[in-house]
């Protein structure tokens, strides 16, 4: 598997972001991606829960991720419509395993399923996400060494 590239402020990848997740994200073949994650208690809802918010942030991410598994991870991709289904509690401090996984691709736009599975292989929550992919023109703008856009230990 390949590590992805993450960014300075990100709050899902961000290695610089005091309050972000900080996750790592691996390619693990053509629109597979995969990231092994610990929830820390700072981002609970209820006690021991992780925030509804976070989890379906945390699908958001994947879907996206998933579309930038190829060659090229400089594809860049915004979410039109994300539906999110909660199927159990997610919980803090346990190992979870997030997965997404690219439907379909058509020209700019992409459908994705992303879930987050419990330490049994329970799926907790689970989307399916409409992308669609920024036209190049908005990307010229875009200083990615700026943003940090890189692997990074750091």
């Amino acid at each position: 598997m390949r590590r992805q590239p993450t960014s300075n402020h990100c709050f899902i990848c961000g290695r610089q972001n005091p309050v972000g997740l900080k996750m790592e994200f691996h390619s693990a073949g053509s629109g597979e991606v995969v990231a092994e994650y610990t929830v820390p208690d700072v981002y609970q809802g209820y006690p021991g829960v992780v925030h509804g918010g976070v989890t379906a942030a945390i699908l958001d991410e994947t879907a996206g991720r998933s579309v930038m598994t190829d060659d090229d991870e400089q594809r860049f991709f915004v979410t039109l419509k994300l539906e999110t289904r909660y199927r159990r509690q997610v919980p803090t401090g346990t190992p979870l395993r997030i997965l997404g996984h690219l439907k379909d691709l058509r020209g700019r736009r992409a459908v994705v399923h992303s879930e987050i599975r419990l330490p049994d292989g329970t799926v907790a929550a689970e989307a399916e996400a409409v992308l669609v992919e920024l036209q190049p023109h908005m990307l010229q703008a875009v200083d990615t060494e700026a943003l940090g856009w890189g692997v990074r230990d750091t």
